[in-house]
């Protein structure tokens, strides 16, 4: 009877998640258009800036050509960009009265944090998918095993679940749009550029290395290399990236979910 009631009530909590995640969805659904305006950032940095330094040579990535070294980091861009803006919405529906009826409801508050989460991890796998397609034009060798893809989709959910957590995380301290924006765009570039993203982490100075080592975006991109592109390795090895994403969602939502009925005083 006692484990019924776990079982039924971890049913409970995971339906409740996944209720919320596919009502964050249908916004998506209603504006299509998001996913085309997304897609120009990565144009601009393989198109332009990929191309650009793969002529020069000027950045070492061993026996990867740069733009397949980039179009991992690329991808792990495009989650962040739209994972850390996220908490920009939660500030929206704290106006718009939204939060105050989802906090009088009898769901938990980390199931409430769990389901945008969630729908911030599965917004990011279209765009995850544009950035192949472009990639695959460029010319950089996709690996296209199925295993491969899934491994790419599993990381591209950790990564976006864990920075739009860590940016509901400041909505909550902040509270306001404007302030929010500046909050954003300060963890987005040193988490961006403190990464392996654009350049490999043993060109970096040694500050700038220890911050790369605790930077999950690190980690990201590891996985994302080792399993995008034909030819990439893991430094770290991927079960090991896969598990610094995990734990950080893991501490992120614990934290998120204390907070979030701040978000509405």
């Amino acid at each position: 009877m006692h484990d019924g009631e776990k079982t039924g009530g971890l049913t409970g909590f995971v339906r409740q998640s996944l209720a919320l995640a596919e009502m964050e969805l249908r916004k998506l659904l209603h504006d299509p258009t998001e996913l085309l305006t997304r897609i120009i950032q990565p144009v601009l940095w393989l198109g332009i800036f990929g191309e650009v330094f793969t002529r020069i040579r000027a950045i070492p990535t061993g026996q990867l050509p740069y733009l397949d070294f980039m179009a991992p980091g690329v991808l792990a861009q495009s989650v962040l960009f739209i994972a850390i803006f996220y908490g920009i919405a939660a500030i929206w529906e704290r106006d718009l009265g939204l939060i105050h009826k989802l906090l009088v409801t009898p769901v938990p508050r980390l199931a409430l944090v769990l389901g945008k989460a969630l729908s911030a991890g599965v917004r990011a796998l279209p765009q995850a998918a544009m950035v192949y397609i472009l990639a695959w034009a460029l010319g950089v060798r996709i690996n296209w095993r199925v295993p491969a893809l899934a491994g790419v989709a599993l990381t591209v959910l950790l990564g976006a679940a864990a920075f739009s957590t860590l940016s509901l995380i400041a909505a909550c301290i902040v509270k306001t749009r404007e302030r929010f924006m500046g909050i954003g765009q300060a963890l987005t570039m040193p988490l961006f550029f403190a990464s392996n993203a654009v350049y490999p982490i043993s060109i970096m100075p040694s500050w700038l290395k220890a911050f790369a080592q605790i930077n999950p975006l690190t980690y990201e991109v590891d996985a994302m290399r080792a399993l995008m592109v034909a030819g990439g390795r893991s430094l770290y090895g991927i079960g090991l990236d896969l598990a610094v994403l995990v734990a950080t969602t893991v501490a992120l939502l614990g934290v998120a979910s204390r907070l979030y009925p701040n978000l509405a005083r």
